[in-house]
């Protein structure tokens, strides 16, 4: 007799609802609905082109949505964020979704990629601007309360870049890896630390490795 599994065998499809309280998050029905649409956007323009690797339920929530509430937590209320080099629109798409009283700007300096998120953006009906370019010229003229920084850069390649824009925006918050200590060190041997200070706000499990990612906010030093 066949032992091959028969479709009443198969699990049933994972779902985002699913994917969500395997993590212990619970979310709004109206939020639920408005990821799994986002996800379902980006997977279909990531067939196309590269905007994503976490392209599975349990992926994005293990990833994705857990770091952006690492991001949300941090966050006061009604902040003006801007999201640095946001690729497929994590963490800035996913943050405006669960903290609608938050004013999200989305910054990509990738043409093609800026131009999906503004279309994802675009579909799901969230009022989200995407500028077509690198963060530092946005914050030649405009002024955030965050700059959100994930998977972008290491610390002294960032701090170096928005070392002239300090006047623009008052904290930089930004998620890393285990290298995160080698990196601040690399970045106060350079000097990059003398006017700032940075604080560990958080840190939790890197799904698949024994590590963990921080989150880390940088700002001036109170004078």
């Amino acid at each position: 007799m066949s032992t091959d599994p028969t479709p009443h065998d198969a699990p049933p499809p994972d779902t985002m609802a699913a994917a969500l309280a395997r993590h212990g998050i619970g979310l709004p029905d109206e939020q639920v609905a408005v990821l799994d649409r986002y996800c379902r956007l980006l997977w279909d323009w990531n067939e196309k082109l590269n905007m994503t690797r976490h392209t599975d339920y349990e992926k994005f929530v293990a990833r994705d949505v857990v770091d952006t509430l690492q991001f949300s937590a941090a966050t006061e209320p009604v902040e003006r964020v801007l999201d640095v080099g946001t690729g497929g629109g994590v963490p800035g798409v996913v943050l405006a979704i669960l903290r609608p009283d938050l004013a999200v700007t989305l910054s990509e300096s990738v043409g093609k990629r800026a131009r999906v998120v503004e279309s994802i953006v675009r579909e799901l009906g969230l009022a989200i601007p995407v500028h077509h370019g690198r963060a530092e010229e946005l914050l030649a003229h405009e002024r955030f309360d965050s700059l959100l920084v994930r998977a972008v850069a290491p610390l002294p390649k960032l701090l170096r870049w928005f070392a002239p824009f300090w006047g623009s925006f008052d904290r930089l918050l930004v998620i890393k890896g285990p290298a995160w200590v080698e990196e601040r060190h690399e970045a106060r041997e350079a000097g990059l630390f003398r006017d700032l200070k940075l604080r560990k706000l958080a840190a939790w499990p890197l799904p698949g490795t024994e590590s963990e990612s921080v989150l880390l906010e940088i700002r001036p030093k109170e004078e």
